[in-house]
């Protein structure tokens, strides 16, 4: 492994179960779900396709992250990586928002990332659906 660190799995982080809708296209949910998939747009609580609320998802994934956080050495960094729906309402979670408030946050783009941080109040989003470094990481890039 290229930084020497260890990886920790868990199963907690998975993205959402979407039930009767996974591997379903855009198109198939709403020809099939139609009300479903327009309550859930609204921000309504819905068991997509009969699989998992998103506060349900936010309850086994924030604690996981907590828990890891807890045991970071002073200024030590924890990277958590999921699904974007997953990370979106843990970050909900974790910063305290309702869960109607969660779809402020945005989706999370493939291979971006969110950075929080711990302040006198508690959780603070320092940067969210990043995906460019100022810097090369690996390589000889000149």
């Amino acid at each position: 492994m290229l930084t020497g660190l260890s990886v920790a799995h868990d199963a907690a982080l998975r993205e959402t179960y979407a039930g009767e809708w996974q591997g379903l296209t855009h198109d198939e949910i709403v020809a099939r779900f139609g009300e479903q998939y327009s309550a859930w747009k609204r921000g309504e609580p819905v068991r997509r396709g009969g699989g998992e609320l998103e506060t349900e998802v936010a309850d086994r994934a924030a604690p996981v992250i907590l828990e890891h956080a807890d045991k970071l050495p002073q200024d030590g960094t924890l990277v958590v990586v999921s699904h974007g729906g997953t990370i979106r309402t843990a970050i909900g979670r974790l910063l305290g928002l309702e869960p109607h408030h969660w779809e402020s946050l945005g989706g999370v783009s493939n291979c971006s990332w969110s950075v929080l941080g711990q302040g006198a109040r508690g959780w603070r989003l320092l940067e969210h659906n990043a995906g460019s470094l100022p810097e090369p990481v690996l390589g000889d890039d000149t």
